[in-house]
């Protein structure tokens, strides 16, 4: 591989609940002059998603448990954001403070559940993570290839990580290529074998593709050009998910 490109997709409209994301994709690459091809990898922010699948929700509608109300006036938080965050989970991992990191059903571990009000559709609306974040990248990649091209589709999501600050875009949902490069077993020029050795690729490609898109430039989907990958439609991201027998962390 002798280098790749990046680049975002602009001119997607405000996403509503039950609009096309494969299609929007699609049209908006060619209006910009940057048709999607064969052998692509299209990175979509999981907020577009979340607001296509109808995952928006009216925060002055929940009814709040008097454990999220009480927990909220402590820390001076939202009590419907904090009875939301607690619906979403499956647990709460650590609460330090006005912190809760939680286990979603899908079986992360992040941040509020990956609850979001930026750029959420309006004041007093928070997005929740698509249901299932593997069907989502699904959906995108067979509409893709409705319209000619064979692409693999990455759902992505910014998360923190431990030891670290800041934070970083991860893959949360993944159609049509594996998440990992395994090295296991294969060589390195000296002759050492590789027995632990495997990248999460597709963080990385999440990560690389969220350089062009932003937080507030409007350009939600991205484009991985250049990178080789084959084709395999059993791919998802609970692949990653370390078991809690080999979870040291926990």
């Amino acid at each position: 591989m002798a280098g790749l490109s990046i680049f975002g997709i602009p001119g997607l409209p405000e996403i509503a609940s039950g609009m096309d994301l494969g299609a929007l994709i699609a049209d908006s690459a060619t209006a910009a002059g940057s048709p999607l091809e064969d052998g692509d990898i299209v990175v979509v922010t999981s907020k577009i998603v979340s607001k296509a699948e109808g995952r928006q929700v009216r925060l002055a509608e929940l009814e709040v448990s008097p454990f999220a109300r009480q927990y909220a006036e402590k820390w001076e938080k939202d009590p419907a954001i904090v009875e939301l965050v607690l619906r979403e989970s499956r647990r709460v991992v650590r609460q330090v403070g006005p912190v809760l990191i939680t286990e979603t059903r899908h079986g992360f571990i992040c941040a509020n559940s990956g609850v979001d009000q930026s750029s959420s559709g309006g004041e007093g609306i928070a997005l929740t993570l698509p249901i299932d974040p593997d069907a989502s990248a699904a959906i995108i990649r067979r509409a893709l290839k409705a319209r000619g091209v064979d692409v693999a589709v990455i759902v992505s999501d910014t998360f923190g990580r431990p030891w670290r600050e800041a934070q970083t875009d991860i893959a949360i949902g993944i159609a049509g290529m594996q998440p990992v490069t395994s090295y296991i077993g294969q060589v390195d020029p000296h002759g050492h074998e590789f027995r632990v050795q495997a990248l999460c690729t597709a963080d990385e490609i999440a990560g690389a593709a969220e350089l062009v898109k932003g937080n507030i430039s409007r350009v939600p989907v991205a484009v991985v050009r250049g990178l080789p990958w084959e084709p395999d439609d059993t791919a998802t991201m609970q692949s990653i998910i370390r078991d809690t027998e080999h979870d040291v962390f926990r």
